[in-house]
């Protein structure tokens, strides 16, 4: 694969791979480097860019990888450090660069540092690696404040001292604290581990919280926010969004640019608006997720100002915008699109509700092209170019996800988008485990309709679409740059032009429009009725003669 584009990041398509659900390849149930490395001409001749994968790092697994043991090798269920080695070269034999998660504001409580921290007791320069602190109440028996937890409960945990260590998720993900400069050093040298490997760039989890507020101040709420009230002034948040965060970027991007072909990042930051940009300035990172565009409803005025945000605010520094529907954390679009309210709700509590799958599919389609003819770079989440709907229904038995119990049982958690992939045959585990092993979360029956398998048989298939779309993207000179510009259209629609004469077109009323004059369709989301018009919940690109 050649390096020589160093600016491929600005209009990529990444595709996600939540590893434990892509591939299991030596038949145990759960996803691993040797299914992945199995399907890499799957994801080639899909036409992405690069891939993304979730944490493959040693786990104890209480929050699905994302309570890393150790930064620097491979949890034995997914491979080895030298299949690792191997992936990466392999991926960019087959054209794809490989993006890491990054987990740098908590580590597992079974992490050889926190373990020493626990030993070594309050005042020990091993516990100011964390964040501990003396409780409240004569005897410290209570919190040293009343924050909360993203999966529920206090975000404090007392230790046999007495002393409580701050955890903004769960108590097994205990806080890093990043005003150490032994912390500062570790990561670094850890970023430079696996660009050494050859890994292409990493994802930032939890960008937005590495720094706290020492003084540890009260936030008088009475649950989790992954952000509080947009009237507070900037960086004054206790936990979230605070400004010495750029700092350390700073000496992160250092650290990737040093690389003869620069290594590249992209932020999970919730921030509020007009903050996102400070993220991406040139000196710092390089993309950011934009959190707007996925939790957005499919209403064409929220959609337009959603756009034109991002785009603008992005440009102040010089990046391109991100697009992006569906993820490891949030209902699948398909479910979401197919409800009466079609945005995001809660993080991490999104609620079953009805939903109409054969219009959520319509409306998939439609705003997957929608988020291909953006310009900037789009991330495809495993499975959703299957058409894949979120399974509402896992026994309770299987669930795993962490916001399942500390909820008491009441908030399902974010296992139903996660649930591994359907490839070939009519049967679960529908070609997911070599040997037909029972995988780690059960897959529904009637998901023989959306194997890959199925997918490329079926010429109207979500695959097939998603392929034309990339095709498409890769090779007309109209959607390469960053030119972008609205035209005219009726309410509850979107018509904007891209470079060379490309438009896109989408109608989310419930009503037929009419198509531009004088240009050519290049791809519809839907079938066309021959009649000139634009069918109700349906993208089309076209172009100008």
């Amino acid at each position: 694969m050649s390096n020589a584009d160093d600016s491929w990041w600005r209009n990529a398509v990444i595709y996600q791979v939540y590893i434990r659900s892509f591939a299991d390849e030596n038949g145990d149930g759960i996803g691993d480097i040797a299914g992945l490395r199995s399907r890499l001409q799957y994801l080639a001749h899909l036409g992405v860019d690069a891939i993304w994968i979730n944490p493959w790092y040693p786990s104890p697994l209480a929050d699905g990888g994302y309570d890393v043991s150790d930064y620097r090798d491979i949890h034995p269920a997914f491979g080895t450090l030298d299949e690792a080695k191997q992936l990466v070269t392999e991926a960019h034999e087959a054209g794809l660069r490989v993006i890491l998660d990054i987990v740098p504001n908590h580590t597992s409580d079974q992490h050889i540092w926190f373990q020493e921290a626990l030993a070594a007791g309050p005042g020990s320069p091993e516990r100011d690696r964390y964040v501990f602190r003396d409780g409240k109440g004569e005897d410290g028996s209570l919190p040293p404040n009343d924050w909360h937890a993203a999966f529920g409960g206090r975000t404090w945990t007392r230790a046999a001292d007495g002393q409580w260590y701050l955890h903004l998720f769960a108590p097994e993900q205990p806080d890093l604290n990043w005003d150490n400069p032994e912390v500062r050093a570790e990561f670094e040298s850890i970023l430079r581990f696996w660009f050494d490997l050859g890994v292409d760039g990493f994802r930032i989890d939890v960008a937005h919280g590495m720094v706290k507020d020492p003084a540890l101040p009260d936030l008088g709420l009475t649950e989790f926010a992954v952000l509080t009230g947009e009237d507070q002034e900037d960086g004054v948040h206790p936990h979230w969004d605070r400004d010495g965060i750029h700092d350390i970027f700073r000496s992160w991007r250092a650290i990737a640019d040093s690389y003869p072909a620069p290594r590249v990042f992209v932020a999970e930051a919730h921030v509020r608006p007009g903050r996102l940009a400070q993220y991406l300035r040139q000196d710092e990172l390089h993309t950011a997720f934009n959190f707007d565009f996925l939790k957005c409803p499919l209403d064409a005025d929220r959609l337009r100002a959603v756009i034109d945000r991002s785009i603008t605010d992005l440009a102040t520094v010089g990046a391109p915008a991100t697009w992006v529907l569906s993820n490891h954390d949030e209902t699948r679009h398909v479910t979401r699109y197919g409800r009466a309210y079609t945005g995001t709700q809660h993080i991490f509590q999104d609620r079953p509700q009805p939903t109409d799958l054969a219009l959520g599919t319509r409306r998939a389609r439609a705003a997957a092209l929608l988020m291909l003819a953006l310009p900037g770079s789009a991330y495809i989440y495993q499975g959703e170019e299957l058409g894949l709907y979120e399974v509402e229904d896992l026994p309770e038995e299987a669930l795993q996800d962490p916001t399942w119990e500390r909820s008491g049982r009441t908030i399902r958690g974010r296992d139903g988008c996660r649930v591994p992939l359907p490839w070939t045959g009519d049967t679960p585990p529908f070609g997911f485990s070599a040997n037909g092993a029972a995988p780690w979360l059960p897959q529904p029956e009637d998901w023989k309709s959306y194997t890959a398998e199925a997918g490329q048989a079926d010429p109207t298939s979500m695959l097939q679409l998603y392929r034309s779309a990339l095709r498409l993207r890769r090779s007309n000179p109209g959607l390469a740059g960053e030119e972008f510009r609205w035209l005219d259209s009726p309410d509850g629609t979107l018509l904007f032009e891209r470079g060379n004469g490309l438009l896109c077109q989408v109608n989310l009323t419930d009503q037929p429009i009419p198509l531009p004059d004088t240009c050519v369709p290049l791809l519809a989301s839907g079938p066309m009725g021959g009649d000139g018009l634009l069918p109700p919940d349906t993208t089309i690109w076209l172009q100008r003669h």
